[in-house]
Parts: structure tokens; C-alpha cells; sequence
């Protein structure tokens, strides 16, 4: 059986790919020939899931420093002469905190971690996103940036809706360039990070709530990633593509 090299001589970045979601996207682009770039906050686990990749690279970058992300992406330059496709995916939170237990500090800090940091990404990469035949980037937003009905924390819905929203501007802004921008928002993706915020029983009436019964694994979301980022996806832009399990149905 042949394998799949789809995206042989494409370079790829991924933000937040230590783990979950951001790593099974890595894992699924490197398993498809292309170079991929792991930026993630936390060096041990990124340098790990790196490893793993066959001429993949993990670089330590807190995303919401313009600093930071401004010597990552001048390391990505360094390496590679262009960025095909940028996978927003960093992002999450702590804690299912409701509006008065949140403090302007902590709402500040998920906003940025989930939204400030597409901004600054984004715009980082543009310069390397111009040089490639077929730019693309895709933002992961979420359910709860498009409906309520679920115990989550507010500043992250608030994020995850500013992220639908920026991906449309920039899906807008882009398009005469070549450049395709969409968003993915998933529902219960069973990543470590829910495994540890959700109880047992949490974790059921969640898998239960979904019509198919059960969790979103990480790999089925990656290969959306890889769909949105293909040249049959060429001519779709400025879309939030809801892969809930049909829990929620517009």
C-alpha cells in the first residue's frame, strides 16, 4: 500500500502541538511528507512529540509574547524559505469558572492564550505565507464560540467567538492573494487537557449528550485539518466547519 505523501515538499507550523489536538495535527502532516514546525509553551512535551515526527522541529515559544513569536517565526525563516500552511490550535482553559469567580486577570490571560495569539501568529507568518503557491491557515474555534448550553468559562466562549469573527476578516483580507483562511469548531474532542478538567462521571454525561455517543478523538480532527489545508480545498475560505457529532446543528 502506498503512502500517503500529499504534502511532501510542503512546509507546515502548528501552534500548541506538545499535545492533543496540536500534536495529532502534527503527527497526521508529518505522516503526509510535509515539514512541520511544533511550537508549543511547553519544551518537554514538544521536544517529545518532535521526536517523533521524521524531520519534524519543535521550537519553545510563548504565544502570546510578540516577542517570542516574532524569533520563532524568524527561526521557521531561518530553516525553510516559506510557510504553506499555519494551524492555529493553541489554546484551552483551566477551569469551568463562572462569570464572578473570574477575575479581569484571568479573563485576560484566556484571551489572550486563545485569540491574541492567532492575531500574533497570523501576522508573524503572513511574509512566509506569501511565498507559498497555496497559503493556507486554519484557526481552531470551537462549539462554544457559537452556542451556549454547556458548563464552560466565559472569557473562552468570548475568545473561541473572536476567533470565528478574525477568521472571516482575514478570510476577507487575503483572498486576492491566494491565501485561504478557515476555522474548524469541534465539540468534545477527548484531549488530556478534558480528561483532567472533566470528572468520570462529567465525561459520560458529556459522551452522552453527543448524538453518536462518544468523544471526538484528536486523529479524526486532524485529518479536517488536512482536508482544509489540500488543494481541493482551494476555493473554500472565510468558513468555521462544525465537526461536533451533530450536538449542535445550525
Amino acid at each position: 500500500m502506498s503512502r500517503d505523501r500529499r504534502f511532501e515538499d510542503r512546509v507546515v507550523v502548528v501552534t500548541g502541538a506538545a499535545v492533543g489536538i496540536g500534536k495529532a495535527a502534527a503527527e497526521a502532516f508529518g505522516a503526509a511528507g510535509a515539514t512541520v514546525y511544533l511550537i508549543d509553551v511547553d519544551a518537554e512535551r514538544g521536544e517529545t512529540s518532535a521526536a517523533t515526527i521524521d524531520g519534524a522541529t519543535f521550537i519553545h515559544c510563548d504565544l502570546t509574547s510578540e516577542r517570542q513569536v516574532g524569533e520563532a517565526v524568524g527561526r521557521i525563516g531561518e530553516g525553510s524559505d516559506r510557510v504553506d500552511v499555519l494551524v492555529n490550535n493553541a489554546g484551552g482553559f483551566a477551569a469551568a469558572l463562572g462569570i464572578e469567580e473570574t477575575t479581569p486577570d484571568e479573563w485576560r490571560r484566556i484571551l489572550e492564550v486563545n485569540l491574541t495569539s492567532v492575531f500574533l501568529m497570523t501576522r508573524a507568518v503572513l511574509p512566509l505565507l506569501r511565498r507559498s503557491d497555496a497559503g493556507r491557515i486554519i484557526n481552531l474555534g470551537s462549539l462554544a464560540g457559537q452556542t451556549a448550553g454547556w458548563r464552560t468559562a466565559p472569557p473562552y466562549v468570548a475568545a473561541k467567538a473572536g476567533v470565528h469573527g478574525l477568521t472571516r476578516a482575514l478570510a476577507s483580507e487575503l483572498a486576492a492573494e491566494g491565501i485561504t483562511v478557515n476555522a474548524l469548531a469541534p465539540s468534545a474532542v477527548l484531549t488530556e487537557r478534558i480528561e483532567q478538567l472533566r470528572s468520570p462521571e462529567e465525561l459520560e454525561t458529556t459522551a452522552a449528550s453527543i448524538p453518536p455517543g462518544r468523544y471526538q478523538t484528536p486523529d479524526e480532527l486532524a485529518r479536517w485539518l488536512l482536508f482544509l489545508a489540500s488543494t481541493e480545498a482551494g476555493f473554500m475560505t472565510g468558513q468555521t466547519v462544525s465537526v461536533n457529532g451533530g450536538r449542535f446543528m445550525a
